[in-house]
């Protein structure tokens, strides 16, 4: 099979390409290093908690690319652990962003890195955790793993699954990929369109379109909110502006508002918080302070708070008097804009967001705006928000509606897993 072959040389040149990048990035030496002996420590993990005689042996395994990914997959998996508390839970992460956050996540009771996608690491993996039900979020598709896992007729779900035209599944050369969803016994998506596009595969009576349980999490997460140390001293009385997942293009078109409006309190989280990327945005924004120092330093002069950890970005939120998420700038897009919109702040982000659903419905309902127009369009409207009390009532509230209207995806699963006994039979 000629896509299998394209697949394996896939394989082949990333892990080459990992090695490679990891002379000099430190990301990539966090994957690497993260998966030496990784079967060795899972076999270890395993072992030492293994099963007792009067404990139910299921185990949930349940997939992540990465941190946004299992933010989608979260409220799903506290609420398996609140029906099935002897059941053992399994995550596993792809990308060190994920991992590194989440290793010590008590929700779970092993966090791992997945291996690399081979036939020989999929049976080891697979072997080693002999699970009854997998939860793969959003995408991310590796054939050996779901190759694996079908031959054993594991039950398999796609949780906030979604699909576009452009994607590899619906090309030509796309038979690996097509044979990859075959191993799912039930896709739950986000949209019609996803819904659609899987029908023009043959999979039709197999696919539920709940939305995204995105939506469930971040009313979680509002909803036990707990304060960030040092925040409120920093804003003060301040009108607040908080920029999440910031990329550099993010950075230049807020630089000349951040300049000249020395009054307002800026919180600037980066996306990419390595310590070269931080120097230079400490070097973009001169009156700036790092969220590490705050408590050491004498901040009165400094109106912008540079936050360089992660974790803390979702509740950061709350201290807005108007937020902007980042990615909208770039090829990959928009970053997470429910994390903002369910605090009731008007959103502000790139024109980039065409590929993601939530962003479409927040700008349609009034909750966000998109700029499309450079640092002299951004400025005007955060003016806007800033100044008008009416029109930034009127958004925040269209956005919270928003995310409200669009809660209990994770609710739906949790039914379908029930009915069809996925975990009592």
């Amino acid at each position: 099979m000629l896509s299998k072959s394209l697949y394996n040389l896939f394989l082949f040149l990333y892990s080459c390409g990992i090695r490679i990048a990891a002379i000099a990035n430190p990301k990539a030496k966090k994957w690497l290093n993260g998966r030496k002996d990784i079967f060795a420590t899972i076999n270890s993990r395993l072992s030492a908690g293994s099963f007792g005689k009067t404990q139910d042996p299921k185990l949930i395994w349940m997939h992540c690319a990465s941190l946004g990914e299992f933010e989608q997959g979260r409220p799903l998996l506290e609420e398996l652990k609140i029906q099935y508390p002897n059941q053992k839970i399994v995550l596993t992460f792809f990308s060190p962003s994920g991992y590194e956050v989440m290793k010590d996540y008590k929700g779970a009771d092993h966090v791992f890195y997945l291996p690399m996608d081979s036939k020989e690491n999929a049976k080891r993996f697979v072997d080693a955790l002999n699970p009854t039900l997998v939860l793969w979020v959003k995408y991310e598709y590796w054939f050996y793993y779901l190759t694996e896992i079908k031959q054993r007729n594991i039950p398999t779900i796609l949780v906030s699954g979604i699909f576009r035209k452009n994607q590899p599944f619906f090309k030509w050369y796309g038979a690996i990929w097509k044979q990859m969803l075959g191993s799912f016994t039930h896709f739950f998506v986000q949209n019609e369109e996803s819904q659609q596009l899987l029908a023009t595969l043959d999979f039709t009576k197999n696919i539920t379109m709940n939305g995204d349980t995105r939506f469930d999490r971040v009313l979680e997460i509002a909803a036990n909110f707990t304060s960030v140390a040092g925040i409120e001293k920093f804003c003060g009385d301040s009108p607040v502006i908080v920029a999440g997942s910031t990329w550099e293009e993010d950075e230049i078109e807020l630089l000349h508002f951040v300049n000249v409006n020395k009054q307002v309190k800026f919180i600037i989280a980066p996306h990419e918080i390595d310590k070269t990327n931080l120097k230079d945005v400490k070097e973009e924004f001169p009156d700036s302070i790092f969220y590490s120092e705050l408590e050491n330093k004498h901040s009165s002069t400094a109106n912008v708070l540079i936050i360089d950890n992660m974790g803390m970005l979702s509740r950061l939120y709350k201290y807005a008097t108007v937020t902007y998420v980042g990615g909208g700038y770039g090829a990959d897009g928009v970053h997470n804009v429910l994390e903002a919109a369910v605090y009731g702040k008007p959103v502000v982000f790139g024109p980039v967001y065409e590929k993601f659903y939530e962003a479409i419905g927040l700008v349609n309902s009034g909750g966000a705006i998109s700029i499309d127009g450079g640092p002299v369009k951004l400025e005007t409207v955060l003016n806007e928000l800033l100044h008008d009390e009416a029109e930034r009532k009127r958004r925040g509230e269209a956005a919270v509606q928003f995310v409200q209207d669009n809660a209990g995806a994770s609710k739906k699963i949790m039914q379908f897993i029930q009915e069809k006994r996925l975990l009592t039979s």
